[in-house]
Order: C-alpha cells, then sequence, then structure tokens
C-alpha cells in the first residue's frame, strides 16, 4: 500500500476524467465540443487560472442527475484510494450547477451517496465542503447557503474558490459569518494567484482555520511568523500551481522552504482530471523535484491528518497519524 494520506484540497468536478465526460454527455445528450478523448485532453494546457476555469465550467455541463454526481464522486474515490488516501475532504460548487438549472439537492444527494458509502467501500471517510464561487456575487453566495440549509446535516465546511484576482475574502464577510452562525467549518483559497493579503483577509475577516493554497504568504514574513505561531495549515497543490503557471517549474516550488519556516503544509491535488496528476502522483512529483526525504514525506502525510476535519472522530485521527508513523519506505511502492 502507498504512505497513507488525507486530501484536503479536491474538487469533484476536477476529477472529470474525459473517458468520463463523454459517457455522461451521451447519457444527458449533452453535445462536446470535441471529436474524442484525445482531442479533449489536448485542451487541458492552460496559460492561467481563468483559462482553466473557462473549460471547468464547460464541461460541467455533462453532470445532470445524482447518478451523475454519485458516479463522479465513487469514480475519485476509487483512484484516491489506489493512491493511499484515507480520508478526503471534498469540494464542490453549487452555483456552478444551480445556474445551469440542476438543483442544489440533485448535487449533494447525489454526492451523499457515493460519500456515504465510501469507508465501507474504499476504506476513506469523507467530509464535504460547499464551496461559494468569488467570481459572482455575495448576494448570489448568501442565496446558495439559503438553499442549502436542508442538507445541512451533509456539509462539514464551507469554501471559497474560482477567480481569485479582484475577488478578496472581505467580499464574503456577511455570507461566511452566517455559515459560522450555522456551525459550519470555514476554509478559503487564498494567495495563489492574489497577494499575501488576501490570506489576511481569509484569516481575519472571514475567520478561516485553513488556507487553501496560499503559497504567496513568503512574500511577507510576518505572515508567515503568525501562521506558524497559530499552526494554521495550509493546502498546497503543486502540480496545479504548476500547470496553471503560478511557478515555472516544479523545481522551485516553495513547499519546501515553507516547511523549512515551519508551516504546517499538505500536498493536494486540487483539479487532478486537468493538472496532471492525483494525490498520490503529486507526493511522488515533489518528493522527485524537490529531493524531500522519507521523513518530509511522513511529515507530510501526518500533516494531513492533523489538519483535517476529524475532530469528531479523534479515534480514527491517531489511528491514522500511527500508520503513517509505522509506514516502511523499505519497500518501493507507487504512489
Amino acid at each position: 500500500m502507498p504512505l497513507p494520506k488525507a486530501e484536503l484540497h479536491l474538487h469533484i468536478e476536477g476529477t472529470l476524467e474525459p473517458e468520463l465526460a463523454f459517457a455522461l454527455a451521451a447519457r444527458n445528450s449533452v453535445l462536446l465540443p470535441y471529436r474524442d478523448t484525445e482531442e479533449l485532453r489536448r485542451a487541458y494546457l492552460f496559460d492561467d487560472l481563468r483559462s482553466f476555469l473557462d473549460l471547468y465550467y464547460a464541461l460541467m455541463a455533462v453532470l445532470v442527475t445524482e447518478d451523475d454526481f454519485a458516479e463522479l464522486a465513487d469514480a475519485y474515490l476509487t483512484r484516491a484510494a489506489a493512491q493511499g488516501v484515507r480520508h478526503a475532504e471534498i469540494f464542490f460548487d453549487p452555483q456552478a450547477h444551480t445556474e445551469r438549472g440542476v438543483p442544489i439537492g440533485t448535487v449533494i444527494e447525489g454526492l451523499a451517496r457515493a460519500l456515504d458509502a465510501s469507508e465501507e467501500r474504499h476504506g476513506i471517510s469523507t467530509r464535504l465542503i460547499m464551496c461559494f464561487l468569488r467570481d459572482l456575487s455575495a448576494e448570489s453566495a448568501m442565496e446558495t447557503l439559503e438553499a442549502a440549509k436542508p442538507h445541512l446535516h451533509r456539509i462539514t465546511a464551507v469554501g471559497l474558490d474560482s477567480a481569485e484576482v479582484g475577488n478578496p475574502p472581505s467580499k464574503f464577510r456577511e455570507v461566511y459569518a452566517a455559515a459560522g452562525a450555522l456551525g459550519l467549518r470555514k476554509v478559503a483559497h487564498a494567495g495563489e494567484e492574489g497577494p499575501a493579503s488576501y490570506v489576511r483577509e481569509a484569516l481575519d475577516i472571514l475567520g478561516v482555520e485553513r488556507i487553501d493554497h496560499g503559497l504567496r504568504c513568503m512574500e511577507d514574513g510576518e505572515l508567515v511568523a503568525r501562521l506558524v505561531r497559530e499552526r494554521v495549515p495550509l493546502t498546497l497543490c503543486p502540480l496545479s500551481n504548476l500547470r496553471l503557471r503560478v511557478i515555472a517549474t516544479l523545481e522551485e516550488h516553495p513547499l519546501a522552504r515553507m516547511m523549512d519556516a515551519g508551516l504546517l503544509c499538505t500536498v493536494n491535488s486540487d483539479d487532478p482530471a486537468y493538472f496532471g496528476g492525483y494525490v498520490g502522483d503529486t507526493f511522488h512529483a515533489v518528493r522527485e523535484a524537490l529531493g524531500l526525504g522519507e521523513e518530509r514525506l511522513r511529515e507530510l502525510a501526518r500533516n494531513s491528518f492533523t489538519a483535517s476535519f476529524l475532530d469528531d472522530d479523534e479515534e480514527r485521527r491517531a489511528k491514522l497519524i500511527a500508520e503513517v508513523d509505522a509506514y516502511d519506505f523499505g519497500v518501493r511502492r507507487p504512489e
């Protein structure tokens, strides 16, 4: 088995592989603007976050029914289990579906069907995180939170994603306050393409517990010291950063420097169907590119469970961390 790990930064819509996209398109009579899976894969070359998001949202047209969302989630969980994932906290984007006429209940209940069976079928415990699209209005986010109320027993936390530049966390102050009042936990994308100041806003204005991405915190020494002192987890996605040209080469990713600084870093896949690998592939890539040794890999895996929302199951968290500590790297295994 590969090194046990949790995945904390994973957009379920970003696991839509071309083969499944074409199968769902045929099932739902959706015409895709690509001849075949190979032509679609060739479209997975992006100049920046915006160019990725354009394709990402366009392909969502194939997701229509509860069965579609359940099949999407189960396909991810199958791949994740093979790469050592034992716990997954999964983002979804309800506004991307409700805006095209798919009810929020269809999305949530379809995903939940796969997640409810995940521990038995795949050995993966799960949590569901509802993200707001930051390039839409705060009013739209609040309407989404209201629409989700009948399904809150399915949802652990809220998040904030999509185009970061020009959409600061402070835009969503009220909706995050409302989510907190409902007992939901809070995370947010910040400091990917946006500046380090967005990380501060996410902490101070939204009250988040985790920062998704956050690599630009390294431009602000005081912020780094605060993140270390407060043990704020960062859910880094190195292959995503490479594909979206946040970095030019994987060798220059700041992950190792961030760990040296004492930051609580985790490694995740983000949108693996689009960015060239799932989380085990990402572990392998950073190990090779950054020369990470066994103890550094073990630290990343341990951090992933420490940073997870397994507070309601401390016994499982402790068990999984013990598995990481006992893991034997002596026999090389594919991630």
